[in-house]
């Protein structure tokens, strides 16, 4: 009798080698063959999560200003772009944002995790310009003018992979086309807010808005967008 070699059966992980619930593969090739700067060199890549978004834990080397090399290790959480809006109407003094419940705000000292945000989103398939679109038509219901790109911003880049890309519109009430909340299959809840822009910038500093990109967008339109002093624009 003749002794027949084991085969092992190995299962495919999610992610890597075979499709996860998204679809998504080599989700640990993240990060492997960048050399756009000499002094880092990336030797591993561990996925530690992989839900809707993905959590890796990255080991590189890093070259300190001493020329000393290191090897360090960072974990990152990589939940794509996004792109925010602020759609103002100049002629009135108004501005539209948004509001709802943030969990991570709730568990974070906030009192009640009702956050007062400008209407913001994921990229997706889509690009930022059309990002914007959609999330304004989605949570505001409002079909925005001509975009006025502002910045484009990391906002928490000690672990955050996501690049925020920031816009501005006019709109009119006339453009106030559907009634906005988000889409309810995605457990979006949103109140749409039209404020005005005095009161809205009154409410970064007493800390009734406390949401950075908002925070920012209204500061911008205070000092160089629409609401900027004659002259200063």
């Amino acid at each position: 009798m003749t002794d027949k070699p084991m085969r092992v059966l190995t299962a495919g992980r999610p992610g890597v080698d075979t499709p996860d619930h998204r679809g998504r593969t080599g989700l640990d090739r993240a990060g492997h063959g960048l050399s756009r700067n000499p002094d880092v060199r990336v030797r591993d890549v561990e996925l530690t999560s992989r839900g809707w978004h993905v959590l890796r834990r990255t080991t590189f080397d890093y070259r300190r200003r001493d020329g000393r090399w290191e090897t360090q290790q960072r974990e990152t959480y990589d939940r794509g772009n996004g792109a925010v809006v602020l759609p103002n109407d100049a002629e009135r003094g108004c501005v539209l944002l948004t509001r709802q419940f943030r969990y991570p705000a709730y568990v974070n000292d906030h009192p009640d995790g009702m956050l007062v945000e400008a209407a913001a989103g994921l990229l997706d398939a889509d690009d930022a310009p059309a990002a914007v679109r959609r999330e304004s038509a989605e949570e505001l219901g409002v079909t925005l003018g001509p975009l006025t790109h502002v910045l484009d911003a990391y906002m928490s880049p000690g672990s955050v992979t996501e690049r925020l890309h920031f816009f501005a519109a006019p709109y009119t009430p006339a453009d106030r086309t559907g009634p906005g909340g988000g889409v309810e299959e995605e457990g979006e809840d949103i109140e749409v807010l039209e404020l005005s822009f005095a009161q809205a910038l009154t409410m970064t500093r007493d800390g009734r808005i406390s949401d950075g990109k908002t925070i920012l967008l209204l500061q911008w339109a205070a000092l160089d967008g629409p609401f900027a002093p004659a002259g200063e624009r």
